[in-house]
């Protein structure tokens, strides 16, 4: 790297993120990713994928991957992502990630990696026996951002150092190959209410697919007395609900509470706070169990539609994918004429 500062990449706005169908999709997963890239859509170029070669670090069943697939495309649909106006696709059915991925993992460097800390946090004190690809699936994230030269990505704090890595890398490709402004060096996207969902159970942990309690989390597919049943046994303390967002700091069951409420309603915790200031949490969480089912119940509605019929959405998946190659193509064919590749 050099201490100039890098060209500016002159390319159009762009945006690329992606879910892996690793398990069902949960109210973090909707607040935090769907209803984003629902809106983004609108706004700039948009590409979103399953990331189902991610989702292969760990073990996952064979016989059911497909399907998993399907399943996030469906919730993808059922929020309102439009596959008319963004590409919706899934990553494996574009070589060109692979492709790209290995040329970048060339050019990363080991310290990178060793830095990572989600790598440490999922493999623990045994990470020799964790899969390569857990190990270098930021490079592979690398690979997806860049390959379609996004500009930006929205993605959840713990996700911010994998978008600083695709920078790096970015960096140090058009440094080495000699291409001042080839790869944009992305931006990461967090803000807006629901970038944060808390565990029903532990307001100081995640809101999370692999968390071995179902009460934990409202799940995209729950039903209405589900939804009202976990929201009802959801952890709180004994407190009243203060009047300022700053009394709540030391509260984080019922900053999550509130948070949620403000983020499906499109509204500041400041401005829910005004309205139940000073109530229990027995007045409290009935509203937000109404709230909730009000605008989740209608999307696991149609997400069960949507899976009432797979060749539909295998359907979308195709011309996605189809839409995608034809963007990754040209990028990848001048990569490889770059790094001097034999027929490029």
């Amino acid at each position: 790297m050099t201490d100039q500062a890098p060209a500016p990449y002159a390319g159009p706005k762009r945006v690329l993120s992606g879910v892996q169908p690793s398990g069902a999709l949960h109210l973090g997963n909707y607040l935090g990713a769907l209803v984003k890239f629902t809106r983004l859509q609108h706004e700039t170029d948009t590409f979103i994928f399953v990331a189902d070669m991610h989702a292969i670090t760990v073990w996952q069943d064979p016989a059911k991957l497909a399907s998993q697939v399907r399943e996030i495309t469906a919730a993808y649909l059922a929020a309102g992502l439009d596959p008319k106006v963004a590409t919706i696709f899934p990553q494996s059915a574009v070589s060109a990630h692979a492709e790209l991925a290995w040329i970048f993992n060339c050019v990363a460097r080991l310290g990178w990696l060793d830095r990572m800390t989600q790598f440490k946090d999922k493999a623990g004190k045994h990470k020799e026996r964790e899969s390569v690809g857990l190990y270098t699936y930021p490079v592979l994230q690398a690979a997806d951002i860049l390959l379609y030269k996004a500009t930006h990505v929205p993605v959840g704090e713990d996700q911010k150092q994998h978008v600083e890595l695709t920078r790096d890398i970015a960096g140090k490709f058009n440094h080495d190959f000699e291409a001042p402004g080839f790869f944009p060096l992305p931006e990461p996207m967090i803000e807006g209410p629901g970038a944060r969902v808390m565990s029903l159970r532990d307001g100081t942990a995640k809101m999370s697919k692999s968390d071995p309690s179902d009460n934990s989390r409202i799940n995209l597919t729950d039903d209405a007395d589900a939804i009202a049943q976990k929201i009802r046994k959801a952890k709180t303390d004994p407190e009243p609900l203060p009047e300022t967002v700053e009394e709540l700091k030391d509260r984080p069951e019922a900053q999550n509470l509130i948070g949620i409420y403000a983020a499906l309603d499109g509204r500041s915790n400041a401005e829910v706070l005004a309205e139940f200031a000073g109530q229990g949490f027995g007045v409290f969480k009935p509203r937000l169990a109404d709230l909730a089912v009000a605008k989740l119940g209608p999307v696991g509605a149609a997400m069960r539609d949507y899976l009432s019929d797979p060749g539909e959405i295998d359907s979308i998946l195709a011309a996605g994918a189809q839409k995608a190659r034809a963007v990754a193509a040209p990028t990848l064919s001048e990569v490889k004429k770059l790094v001097g590749f034999w027929g490029a």
